[in-house]
């Protein structure tokens, strides 16, 4: 089924989703000192809410955390002193995007992706979003237990780059855009949503602009321009599970 979104021609029937999903197995992806999720069904003395335990329906809780269990989409209440909530922040969901790959430099041990390498991979285009496949691109990363690793991260300045390049959405398939310990500092992320002081936001901050972390993009995806959905769970909370699909553009 074909449909015209922001005047591109796009495929429905062919969704590329580009998610991690949430499971309470060992091969949840893990990141921030914090234990695999919990999805276990609710008990009242005997009776169980599962199935297969007799129960007439299945009934679980589930007990995770968004930044540390997968992809996930997070607003500048992220890093603010005053509640800013995913949920208010993104009010349109579907934006053109570029796909780039980009293998980070080692850079006083760590790896880094800088401001040259995203400059280089968009070529001059501005997209609404920017979505981040790091090399070399494993399928472990979906099974990843990313604490005290010290992944690759983005440089401050090619963060200053995507902002000033008008890119509203940035979406990478590391646990954070900064560093592991970085003793607070989030250079990055207050470098994306241009926020000099927690406490008291400026006027050009950027309420409407999202980061989009753990993502994993297949490698027979190819760099390029896409429309790009963010799905996410109605969260009153600085960030929430999401769904990030790409479509190919006719």
């Amino acid at each position: 089924m074909k449909a015209k979104i922001n005047n591109f021609e796009i495929d429905l029937s062919k969704p590329i989703d580009i998610s991690i999903p949430i499971t309470n197995s060992d091969k949840n992806p893990i990141a921030w000192y914090i234990e695999k999720p919990e999805i276990e069904p609710v008990r009242f003395g005997d009776w169980i809410g599962k199935v297969s335990e007799g129960s007439s329906t299945n009934f679980n809780n589930i007990f995770f955390n968004p930044h540390g269990h997968g992809t996930h989409t997070e607003c500048l209440g992220h890093i603010t002193r005053e509640f800013y909530s995913i949920n208010q922040c993104l009010k349109q969901f579907f934006f053109t995007a570029e796909l780039i790959s980009v293998e980070p430099e080692n850079i006083d041990d760590d790896f880094v992706i800088t401001k040259k390498q995203i400059e280089k991979s968009l070529n001059g285009k501005f997209p609404s979003a920017i979505v981040i496949r790091t090399l070399p691109n494993l399928d472990e990363k979906k099974h990843r237990n990313y604490s005290k690793t010290n992944p690759p991260y983005l440089s401050e300045e090619a963060a200053i780059f995507i902002r000033e390049s008008r890119i509203q959405h940035l979406l990478i398939d590391l646990p954070s855009v900064d560093r592991e310990e970085d003793e607070g500092k989030l250079l990055a992320h207050k470098a994306f949503w241009n926020v000099k002081d927690i406490a008291n936001l400026n006027d050009d901050s950027r309420l409407d602009s999202t980061i989009t972390e753990m993502i994993f993009v297949p490698n027979e995806i190819l760099d390029g321009s896409y429309l790009l959905n963010i799905q996410i769970a109605s969260f009153e909370n600085d960030a929430s599970p999401s769904k990030p699909i790409l479509y190919k553009i006719d």
